[in-house]
């Protein structure tokens, strides 16, 4: 297993005993997709984790939910390419259209073939839940798509 793939495992599992996350009591599949969306997001990919500022006491700053932050973790190894800031997700900014951004969940690759830098997780989610995570994220406001440069 390259080193890569264990320290994006490592930050997930120190990012799952931090946040303390439990599944709801209750939640069941959503026919709604937002709100499906807003599932992933916050107790299975937990992306809020790295793309949500904290506040001084290092709690999640729900005013800022999903609006891009200083990466909360190190990289385990010093040597390794390393995320330093996590782009705002809220509204689909960036430079993504919503189904570049399908494609991104399902294949772990930009529509350039490239993968995001650690600790990043590669997802190989299904399109049902990509397009549920792609639907909260533009629910949540800004520009509803965009178009990543070259």
């Amino acid at each position: 297993m390259s080193r890569r793939v264990v320290g994006t495992v490592v930050v997930i599992l120190i990012l799952t005993a931090v946040a303390g996350l439990q599944k709801p009591e209750g939640q069941r599949k959503s026919d709604d997709p937002v709100a499906r969306g807003e599932y992933l997001v916050t107790h299975v990919a937990m992306c809020v984790q790295c793309h949500t500022p904290r506040n001084t006491r290092g709690e999640l700053d729900r005013r800022r939910l999903l609006q891009g932050a200083p990466m909360p973790v190190r990289s385990p190894w010093p040597e390794q390419e390393w995320a330093f800031q996590a782009p705002s997700l809220a509204g689909l900014p960036g430079g993504w259209s919503e189904e570049q951004l399908i494609h991104f969940l399902q294949t772990g690759k930009d529509v350039n073939g490239r993968h995001a830098r650690p600790p990043m997780p590669p997802f190989r989610m299904t399109r049902e839940d990509a397009a549920a995570v792609a639907a909260y994220l533009r629910s949540l406001g800004g520009t509803t798509a965009f178009t990543r440069p070259g």
